[in-house]
């Protein structure tokens, strides 16, 4: 019984500080990933110059004339036209679309140089003033781009605890990509 006003008085004051506690969502800012140019020389016996890049010849086949309807000599072999892809070699970028992943919306800028991935960005993020969804963007979304960026595609894992960004971020991510025409 002596207890009694001492609780009620704690319980009190402390109700009373969660009711005049006033949050502001926090801004995100989010840095963006960038792969180190992957730049293979490999130097020659003597290692004083780079190795050149071996190309291969186009592929070669031979018609053979029919005995039975030609009489002359065989046709000359026929060579196919080597195939090129139609990749840009410099550096060009790609968003994609936005998307809503339950907690918000967001996209994803990806840059490649070539066929591989260089950079990836987030485009826009919105987590509508929610804290938690601002915590959780904020540790996932470094870790989604790392692994995009080890895959070098929209195939990843995921981060635990934030399914629904790791299929925001996927699926935007699958977006960017199909522009730019990468996997």
């Amino acid at each position: 019984m002596k207890r009694t006003p001492l609780v009620l008085a704690s319980t009190v004051a402390g109700l009373t500080g969660v009711a005049v506690f006033h949050s502001t969502p926090q801004k995100i800012v989010l840095g963006s990933l960038t792969t180190a140019p992957a730049t293979a020389t490999a130097a020659s016996s003597t290692g004083s110059s780079p190795a050149t890049p071996v190309t291969t010849p186009p592929t070669t086949r031979a018609t053979t004339a029919n005995p039975a309807t030609s009489t002359g000599p065989a046709a000359a072999p026929s060579v196919a036209p080597p195939t090129t892809a139609s990749v840009a070699a410099g550096p060009r970028s790609a968003t994609g679309p936005v998307v809503n992943y339950y907690y918000g919306q967001l996209s994803i800028k990806v840059t490649a140089s070539g066929t591989k991935i260089a950079k990836i960005t987030v485009a826009t993020l919105s987590d509508g003033g929610n804290p938690y969804s601002a915590y959780v963007d904020h540790i996932a979304l470094p870790m989604l781009q790392k692994q995009a960026l080890a895959a070098q595609s929209a195939n990843i894992q995921g981060v635990s605890g934030a399914s629904y960004t790791s299929a925001g971020f996927s699926q935007s991510l699958q977006g960017a990509l199909s522009q730019l025409k990468l996997k």
